[in-house]
């Protein structure tokens, strides 16, 4: 369990933070800068702490500039803040990293159960980003997110894996982890034999060669890993389960596409902390930008917000009320794709035959097309049909 260092202003929170905390906390002084280095040198040579517990009563200002510098500085340290005004708080202790907010009231299971999870947190933090230094480089994993349902994430999802599939043979498998109601193999007009669960009970056996035997195999060379076939059958899955899938198939193919439920799931954080390139998918409308704008912050306080983060922006209309720039303004956050609104996207996933798959002349072609030349090798292109295009090395 990682250290947990209480910085209190009064007697009432260092005591009762000291309980929940158990033996091994250490003290610290009340705040007088926004240097981590200041706060800790007063630990004479200790190790860093894993969960800094500081009372932001008496300077909240002050208290978030410290947090979002261990938050930069310490990215696995956990910052938790004792306030007695939350609401105010509340989206600037996110901004600057804060894991939560306690208020001043908190009793003790509740302190307790803020200390472990928090504790936690930084257990996992340590262990990746130690893992991170050793681990051998795997394939590339794209994971589509979304806040809201039906802004198009599973057709998004299988047209960038249908595309991917398309300009590197047998390069790229798609994995549905909307467990209870995923349509994936439905937008591929697939009947599998295989589902998800069939697939873990290949990794946990250390069979990959049976694993391979578990996907589908679509017509355009992308294999396919559909959600359970009943809903039920999902609750015997845990996250642990899927990062372990992702972990092995990420050693199988060099492209992995994910797509997810509606939010931030147990599932999907799993699924993002392989994550090498998220696609935050929103609609044109205040309450998807909304609600994307919580994904944005609460991957940034995860610190699952990677350099390679792509924000799609589907059915981009700006008649609708709502623009580009609004997005952009609203989630601090540049838009990487636009997708205008396409008359034969809806014929498209009746037949289940991706447009990517159909190379027409298409604004939603055009702009995925776009979107997996991100992804692809600089030697391989898409045309603005989707068709491939291998472009040559220039000799030496």
């Amino acid at each position: 369990m990682s250290r947990i260092a209480i910085a209190a202003a009064g007697p009432d929170i260092e005591s009762a933070y000291a309980e929940a905390a158990g033996p091994g906390h250490l003290f610290l002084p009340r705040p007088y800068s926004e240097n981590p280095a200041d706060l800790l040198g007063r630990l004479n040579g200790a190790p860093v702490p894993g969960v800094v517990v500081m009372d932001s009563r008496p300077d909240p200002e002050l208290s978030l500039k410290l947090a979002a510098r261990f938050h930069a500085e310490y990215p696995d340290t956990v910052v938790l803040l004792v306030t007695d005004q939350p609401e105010a708080l509340g989206l600037p202790a996110m901004r600057a990293g804060v894991k939560d907010l306690l208020s001043v009231t908190a009793d003790g299971p509740e302190i307790r159960h803020a200390l472990g999870e928090a504790s936690q947190l930084a257990d996992t933090l340590a262990a990746r980003h130690a893992s991170a230094e050793t681990d051998t480089p795997t394939g590339r994993v794209i994971t589509v997110v979304s806040s809201k349902g039906g802004v198009g994430k599973t057709t998004v999802a299988t047209n960038v894996a249908v595309a991917l599939a398309q300009a590197v043979p047998y390069s790229t498998v798609i994995v549905d982890l909307d467990l209870q109601f995923g349509d994936v193999a439905t937008a591929l007009n697939l009947v599998p034999e295989h589902f998800i669960p069939d697939a873990l009970q290949s990794v946990a056996e250390g069979d990959t060669i049976a694993l391979k035997t578990r996907l589908t195999l679509h017509e355009t060379g992308l294999y396919v890993l559909p959600a359970p076939a009943h809903p039920a059958e999902a609750d015997g899955i845990t996250s642990a389960q899927i990062s372990h899938l992702l972990k092995v198939l990420t050693q199988e193919f060099p492209y992995v596409v994910v797509d997810t439920s509606p939010g931030l799931s147990d599932y999907t954080l799993g699924a993002l902390d392989h994550t090498t390139d998220p696609l935050l998918l929103t609609g044109l409308s205040v309450t998807g930008v909304s609600g994307m704008r919580k994904v944005v912050d609460t991957l940034s306080v995860l610190q699952m917000f990677t350099d390679r983060y792509h924000v799609v922006v589907n059915w981009a209309d700006a008649a609708d009320g709502v623009s580009l720039q609004d997005v952009e303004q609203t989630l601090g956050v540049s838009v990487g794709t636009s997708i205008p609104r396409s008359r034969r996207a809806p014929a498209s996933a009746n037949l289940g035959v991706p447009l990517m798959q159909s190379h027409v002349r298409d604004p939603l072609v055009k702009s995925m097309a776009s979107l997996v030349n991100v992804l692809l090798p600089e030697e391989v292109r898409l045309d603005s049909r989707g068709r491939l295009r291998v472009k040559s090395r220039r000799k030496a």
